[in-house]
């Protein structure tokens, strides 16, 4: 018998009220309250299951049988009645709630990805609408590609300008990425048409420079004539203006082992309209890029004859601090989410 003297002896009995209110109840939370009152410490079939002990074995069988029948078919019609009951107050509570997804969030935000990348990218677009072939190579080069092949033979002072992180296997991580164009020469016949962006190393740490840096190089080789200096200089003149806009644009005459004759590309200052500032130096020019007819001592290397070409190069780095006024080269290796966010 049960220790509630009010409650019936037999638990099928006592249990049928209880079914009556689950299936009656309205909330969560008077389904819980029936739980507890059904199958918890005090519970209906909690307090029929302590008087199995004191039954004779034969009963004690009997009624464990009928009670462990009792709680699974409680259990049952408790959790189909609990999906119920949280399917509709879910749907309440969305309704109540009123959110109109088609709204627009004006708190949004959306970005543009880093400036280095984002720069690198209007780069390669241009330069891919002319046909320019888009080219990659390895970040750790062997000397030949790297210096040798491009006139920098063994002891050339211009080596001392690359800083080049060796490996003691002979190997380096290119100082540039013109090892791409002796590897596209050598895999491939003229004409040839590329551009290789990629990372680069030196050992330079400071305002404008920095240990890894982007780099975009070109190259255009055909038959001997088809190539000239003016194709060139149209080419960097038109990206130039694409780049900054209306800016004047001036060639200088310089040295590089791989190219000659070789000149500098300047623009006239974006910061103050060629007047002369400190950015500028008070010249009024700011130098963008580097460039030149390729050298024949490079064509030898690969083994193209009768041949010309023209090559040109520029930091990435360089020409996003330009074009969006950025000041310190270090600013877009520290993680400041400040910087992504003026643009």
């Amino acid at each position: 018998m049960p220790k509630n003297p009010s409650r019936p002896s037999d638990p099928q009995v006592a249990m049928q009220a209880t079914f009556d209110k689950l299936h009656t109840a309205q909330s969560t939370q008077a389904l819980e309250q029936i739980r507890i009152e059904t199958i918890g410490k005090k519970g209906i079939l909690t307090e029929y299951f302590s008087t199995l002990k004191s039954l004779p074995e034969a009963e004690k069988k009997q009624l464990a049988t009928s009670l462990n029948s009792l709680r699974k078919e409680f259990e049952e019609h408790f959790q189909a009645k609990l999906m119920e009951l949280e399917s509709k107050e879910l749907e309440s509570a969305l309704s109540a709630q009123g959110i109109d997804v088609s709204l627009f969030n004006l708190s949004s935000k959306r970005g543009i990805g880093h400036p280095i990348n984002y720069t690198k990218d209007k780069i390669i677009e241009y330069f891919t609408r002319m046909g320019y072939e888009l080219c990659e190579g390895p970040l750790v080069e062997d000397d030949f590609h790297n210096f040798s092949a491009l006139n920098l033979p063994e002891y050339h002072p211009a080596r001392d300008m690359q800083d080049t992180f060796y490996f003691h296997d002979n190997k380096l991580l290119r100082t540039h990425t013109s090892p791409v164009q002796i590897r596209t020469m050598l895999d491939q016949k003229p004409p040839i048409k590329m551009i290789c962006p990629g990372e680069t190393f030196r050992r330079d740490y400071d305002l404008t420079h920095s240990p890894m840096f982007h780099q975009v190089e070109g190259l255009v080789v055909d038959k001997t004539g088809a190539v000239n200096f003016a194709h060139l200089k149209y080419v960097l003149e038109s990206f130039l203006h694409y780049m900054f806009g209306d800016v004047k644009v001036r060639f200088r005459s310089s040295f590089f082992p791989f190219t000659e004759p070789s000149a500098e590309v300047d623009i006239s200052c974006v910061f103050c309209q060629g007047n002369g500032c400190r950015v500028c130096s008070h010249t009024g020019w700011l130098e963008v890029l580097g460039c030149g007819m390729v050298d024949d001592n490079v064509f030898r290397a690969v083994g193209y004859e009768d041949v010309s070409g023209y090559a040109f190069g520029m930091g990435v780095e360089r020409l996003c601090m330009l074009s969006l006024g950025i000041g310190d080269l270090r600013s877009f290796f520290e993680t400041d989410l400040r910087l992504l966010e003026q643009f």
